[in-house]
């Protein structure tokens, strides 16, 4: 692929990404009404909450400091970016010789960082609170995602998201008892990363169990607009991440323009189908207490641990 066309495939994935980021939250909340028997909000209700978010003044405290005005911002940057980094249509972008998976927890990191920072930097109780497990839940769910992303890596040799994804499309059709365990443990992180039920409940604001929503208590407007939006892309960053290494499959190799386009339509079956699962998921679960939380994710490393040896001693 010329550089021109390269720049112009990473920039539309990127634009991609950030439009279609909350339409999969409005996807994740509508199956979850169908499943309780409700009509639900509509698929396009995130664009209507930010709409209205983007037009609502900013109302700041006394003592926030520059920090808490510009984290909005380098969060979403940081989703931005790492959206742009996970191979979603093709592996073959301008930035994916930058995929490295131990830079992409590193931006997902720096996110976590800069929310956790702003929740405490006016001094409010609850932010915190919410900070404090953020970081818990941070400190505790980044060597699970780390061990699941070596176990793949040790199948291509590579720890580049795009040389995993092409390994994996390539081989013949082969259940890997070491990606089954991946499978598993990387499904427990990405539920509590993206702060869903059994770790955390995003429709809540009870403050003894929620945990997003007590750092973003003190934004409102167009910075609360960009906090949310970051949330959504999160949440397609992992799915996206899920699929890439689970589901490889209708990914495009080379960076031909027809064969992302066939990857469009694709992609959007898979997050689909997953976004339904992540319904269900939250359907059949009980939101646990934080307390149990550290217990969670404690589980999700062992399993993940277990993958790598899985892959190590019996796979090799």
């Amino acid at each position: 692929m010329t550089s021109a066309a390269g720049l112009a495939a990473q920039f539309a994935e990127l634009i991609l990404a950030v439009l279609l980021a909350p339409m999969l939250t409005g996807w994740v909340n509508q199956c979850r009404a169908w499943l309780q028997n409700r009509s639900g909000p509509g698929v396009l209700q995130p664009y209507r909450m930010l709409l209205k978010l983007f037009r609502k003044e900013v109302v700041l405290a006394h003592n926030a400091s520059p920090l808490f005005r510009i984290a909005p911002y380098v969060i979403f940057a940081c989703l931005a970016l790492s959206a742009a980094i996970v191979p979603t249509l093709s592996t073959d972008l301008p930035l994916n010789a930058a995929a490295d998976a131990i830079a992409l927890v590193g931006l997902l990191a720096l996110a976590r960082m800069f929310i956790s920072l702003a929740g405490m930097d006016v001094g409010t109780a609850f932010g915190s609170l919410g900070a404090r497990r953020e970081m818990m839940v941070g400190f505790l769910a980044e060597p699970a995602l780390l061990m699941v992303l070596f176990t793949a890596s040790l199948i291509s040799h590579s720890t580049s998201l795009a040389t995993i994804v092409g390994t994996l499309a390539k081989n013949e059709f082969v259940i890997y008892p070491s990606l089954a365990f991946a499978g598993v443990a990387f499904t427990m992180v990405s539920l509590a990363e993206n702060a869903r039920i059994p770790v955390d409940n995003p429709a809540t604001h009870l403050e003894l169990t929620m945990i997003h929503e007590a750092m973003v208590l003190e934004y409102s407007g167009r910075h609360l607009a960009m906090i949310e939006w970051a949330a959504s892309l999160k949440l397609f960053v992992y799915s996206c991440m899920g699929l890439a290494l689970f589901v490889p499959f209708g990914i495009a190799e080379g960076g031909d323009s027809a064969g992302i386009l066939l990857a469009l339509p694709v992609l959007a079956a898979k997050l689909a189908v997953g976004g339904a699962l992540l319904a269900l998921i939250e359907t059949l679960s009980a939101k646990m207490r934080i307390f149990r939380a550290p217990e969670f994710l404690g589980i999700a490393f062992l399993v993940a641990v277990l993958a790598m040896l899985v892959r190590v001693l019996l796979e090799s």
